[in-house]
């Protein structure tokens, strides 16, 4: 790996963390009906430069983590519209929740993907990637992500004006 590509991708994976560390800050929010402005935008700004970042690694064919990115693109734009675009207003409230829980489950599932794959030890148990060992992993993360989705969007409010 070149110099630059190694800096490259220390950055990349430095903005992923933080995306991912900021979003689960930002679901402790929708879980407990809290709107925590300055995370959020953390958290959506980062998860935006993770995806911008993660095209510009070299590559020869569609792979992936491109499919992952368009499609943490798409859920972004859409929390993004729902959140500052829409202000919460009716269903955009439940088309932020999930749009922005999804995204965040999307990153973290490539936080998995990425641990299995240069950790040696949890490489040993699952090098292709097809084994128990990765796929149960995925799994209880995909049912936590589920369980942690619904209830935000149950929790998760518009805050009331104030009454004067």
């Amino acid at each position: 790996m070149t110099g630059f590509l190694a800096l490259y991708t220390s950055l990349h994976t430095a903005i992923a963390l933080a995306g991912i560390v900021s979003g689960f800050v930002v679901l402790y929010g929708l879980l407990h009906a809290s709107h925590l402005e300055g995370w959020t935008k953390f958290f959506l700004g980062s998860t935006l430069l993770t995806c911008v970042t993660g095209f510009g690694f070299p590559f020869t064919g569609l792979l992936p983590s491109h499919i992952f990115g368009v499609l943490t693109l798409v859920l972004l734009a859409l929390a993004i519209q729902a959140r500052y675009r829409r202000h919460l207003a009716g269903r955009w409230r439940l088309v932020y929740v999930i749009s922005a829980v999804f995204a965040l489950y999307l990153n973290t599932f490539v936080a998995v993907v990425q641990a299995f794959l240069k950790i040696p030890a949890l490489n040993a148990m699952a090098p292709t990637q097809t084994e128990a060992p990765f796929l149960v992993s995925q799994g209880i993360l995909f049912l936590i992500f589920v369980l942690a989705g619904f209830a935000a969007a149950t929790r998760f409010r518009i805050p009331s004006p104030a009454i004067m």
